[in-house]
């Protein structure tokens, strides 16, 4: 590891940029191209045609390098004056151009939905998180086809095209061996893809696709970004090498910061001590070093801390001691996957094509996370999926933590930050992810760099979106968008293209009205007003209060003139429930805590109450699996055993940090429930007969309010002979790990228990697994 600051030096040609008018041709791909030559009844009296198959690329198209990370807040890159260490980004936007106007959904998949296909999230059908996709237009998670990627786009110009890292917006009930394949990235235009289809995955036992196929990788004890760093490096090694002169779009997104934090020690103990005086100070010394660099005005000044956020000071000294070392095991994080951001950058350079390259770089798809709570967590994001952060004690938790402090930040715990260190990532901004209505939940940095078609250095202020990169790609690039793709009429582009500032940072904006939504939290911009609601949820609309900002000369939102301009907040309230129809906004979500499952897109296993799955079937994400959560079901396996005892895994689902195991051990028939790394087993003193079984898995579940409270009974039995049984918890019967999937026959990735090392492959014949739900 090198982690000096990487200094891009560059001998480049300067051209002014290629800027134009999105322009809509006819379809370039055609199936039965023109023959131009001449078909003989033999060789020597034909003359071969000189046919295009493929669509070309001008010579010296560019390349183009989507960069997207995951939860990194405004305020935490040096880039952007923040105090972790980020000497590649800084070295982009020294080099390019720094946006600090820029603005994402405030969510991830939302955010990257709208980013790929340069419009409004709901206008593409995703609201909120894939995983949460419900069955009304707008909202269903499956992308229209009329509305191309960039990807797409790119395909349709003659480039290369490839997908590394999160996606994060394939409809979850379609992640399953059986597809369908079409929304998936090989699907959406990308020709290769390596990476992760959920919101996060863990950074050394990840849940990996390549292409369209479901992989078990062994990193070899590296940490995944660098694995994918590597990935996209050998997919530009491949494609020059075969065809120098075709240019590549490459969509590169680590996942990295969101939780889990996890990286080399090396790079924790780099910021060994560096945070011991708190995210106060944290917030003030950040805000001196923004307005240094320009990013905000000199008039800024923080806004009040979030609520609950205590103040540091006030903490007790383990407070203080766990609370450092989450944060520096998040600014490691981040400082490597700079590190590893600038060995994809540098190989570029090796091979002489950096100049020539677009580099977008968005710190965050959106502000930091508050899904750390108030105490962070050592194990999981289940933590704060069950609920488990907020209803637990406080100072238990805090008890907890302590213990896991030496694993903080390395692949033996699944941690994130609490939200106090969220808010000081957000400087000098309000609120978190998630806040769709307010900057810090919304506004990330952006840089745009390329040295053969913009000279321009600087700052660039004005007004712009997440959907407006995929129009200035297109500008920059001389992309032609075609009024068809793969058949289907495309729909106009609704991002504003930036590239009218690259010449004229003092131009007047152009991007004039914006609406945010997700989760009920909502707002509306218009030329420089704004008006915003957050949105508790699980209560009533009825009680939401909008309130009102004057951004021009209230740049972080604290002054609320809504009592004082009422009328301008009821043009604004107004605007907002136009564009809420024009772009299918509606209904809201969240006046429910919970989304009623019902709602939910529907899968293949939800249109059932049975499945009878076999050996093979591998790392099926819970959510596109069969429903274990919150209600009654059977897990029967069908084995066939010798004279041995017979070990393994019947079926698995998530891992070390969160997870159900019904499996064999020494001959025995056993369950566990691996609560955010909290253990309970059902075990039988029964031995396995020889010969052709039965076993069986029974969970009664009674409806039941808090984790703690009772919630029914769950059985083993060995041909229907009960040989084991124990009162359940609510908490046992919430089982829906994210981190890791389904396994059948095995539990592959990391092990749900200690009690045995994964992938624990059954040793006797199994037939088959049934699941009643």
């Amino acid at each position: 590891m090198n982690p000096n600051p990487l200094r891009l030096s560059f001998n480049a040609v300067w051209l002014l940029p290629a800027v134009i008018l999105v322009q809509q041709v006819a379809a370039q791909y055609s199936p039965r191209p023109a023959f131009s030559g001449k078909a003989g009844k033999t060789l020597t009296t034909s003359v071969p045609g000189r046919t295009v198959f493929n669509p070309l690329a001008p010579k010296k198209a560019p390349n183009i390098l989507y960069i997207m990370l995951d939860d990194v807040g405004f305020g935490a890159s040096s880039a952007f004056g923040g105090l972790i260490e980020t000497p590649v980004f800084d070295s982009l936007a020294d080099n390019g151009l720094r946006f600090t106007n820029f603005h994402t959904t405030a969510i991830c998949s939302p955010s990257r939905a709208s980013l790929l296909t340069g419009r409004n999230h709901h206008s593409v059908n995703v609201a909120t998180v894939i995983d949460a996709a419900v069955d009304y237009p707008g909202h269903n998670g499956y992308m229209p086809f009329e509305k191309a990627t960039i990807a797409e786009i790119a395909l349709e110009n003659g480039y290369n095209t490839f997908a590394v890292g999160k996606w994060h917006i394939t409809p979850t009930p379609d992640i399953t061996p059986a597809g369908p394949f079409n929304r998936w990235p090989t699907g959406r235009g990308f020709e290769r893809f390596y990476g992760f289809l959920a919101g996060e995955t863990d950074e050394y036992t990840p849940m990996l696709w390549e292409n369209n196929n479901k992989i078990e990788p062994d990193l070899q004890g590296k940490q995944l970004t660098t694995v994918l760093a590597d990935k996209a490096i050998e997919y530009i090694a491949g494609q020059k090498s075969a065809a120098p002169d075709k240019p590549f779009l490459l969509y590169f997104t680590p996942g990295a910061t969101h939780g889990p934090h996890q990286v080399e020690q090396e790079w924790i103990d780099k910021y060994k001590g560096r945070f011991d005086k708190g995210w106060d100070w944290y917030r003030s010394a950040v805000l001196e070093r923004q307005k240094k660099l320009g990013i905000v005005p000199a008039n800024v000044t923080l806004p009040p801390p979030n609520p609950g956020v205590k103040a540091w000071d006030s903490l007790t000294a383990t407070e203080k001691k766990i609370f450092t070392r989450f944060f520096e095991a998040y600014a490691g994080f981040l400082s490597q996957t700079d590190f590893e951001v600038g060995r994809v950058i540098s190989y570029l350079k090796e091979i002489g094509q950096l100049n020539n390259t677009i580099v977008v770089l968005i710190i965050g798809d959106n502000g930091a996370s508050k899904e750390g709570g108030l105490t962070g967590h050592a194990n999981s994001i289940n933590e704060y999926i069950d609920k488990s952060l907020f209803t637990e004690d406080y100072q238990e938790r805090i008890r907890d933590i302590e213990k896991q402090y030496d694993d903080i930040g390395t692949s033996r715990a699944g941690a994130n930050y609490p939200e106090g260190w969220a808010q000081a990532a957000n400087t000098p901004f309000r609120y978190l992810k998630q806040d769709a209505n307010s900057e810090g939940g919304t506004r990330n940095p952006l840089i745009i760099f390329y040295p053969d078609g913009i000279r321009e250095r600087g700052i660039r202020r004005q007004y712009s979106h997440i959907n407006s990169v995929t129009p200035t790609v297109i500008d920059l690039a001389a992309l032609k968008v075609p009024q068809q793709i793969k058949g289907y009429q495309q729909d106009s582009l609704e991002g504003i293209s930036v590239a009218y500032t690259i010449k004229q940072p003092d131009a007047p904006d152009r991007h004039h009205v914006q609406y945010y939504e997700i989760g009920g939290g909502r707002a509306i911009y218009k030329d420089g007003w704004k008006a915003a609601v957050y949105h508790v949820q699980g209560t009533p609309f009825e009680h939401d209060r909008w309130s009102l900002f004057n951004l021009t000369k209230d740049f972080n939102e604290q002054v609320d003139l809504a009592a004082k301009e009422p009328a301008k907040l009821n043009e604004l309230v107004a605007l907002f429930d136009l564009e809420a129809a024009k772009y299918n906004v509606y209904p809201l979500l969240g006046d429910t805590s919970l989304r009623a499952y019902f709602q939910l897109t529907k899968g293949p296993f939800d249109l059932r109450r049975q499945a009878v799955l076999y050996p093979g079937l591998t790392q099926l994400p819970a959510r596109a699996a069969p429903l274990l959560l919150l209600h009654s079901f059977s897990i029967e396996a069908d084995v066939e055993s010798g004279s041995q005892a017979l070990s393994g895994a019947l079926l698995a689902l998530g891992g070390r940090f969160n997870g159900f195991s019904f499996y064999v051990q020494n001959g025995k028939l056993e369950a566990a429930h691996n609560k955010n790394g909290k253990i309970d087993y059902l075990k039988s003193d029964v031995p396995i007969p020889s010969g052709r079984s039965k076993l069986r898995f029974v969970l009664m579940y009674n409806n039941a309010k808090n984790l703690t409270d009772p919630a029914g009974t769950e059985a083993l039995f060995i041909n229907d002979q009960k040989v084991a049984e124990r009162p359940i918890t609510k908490a046992d019967a919430y089982i829906m790990p994210y981190d890791e999937g389904l396994d059948v026959g095995r539990d592959n990735a990391s092990s749900v228990v200690p009690v045995y090392r994964a992938p624990f492959a059954f040793t006797g014949k199994l037939h088959t697994v049934t699941i009643n739900y």
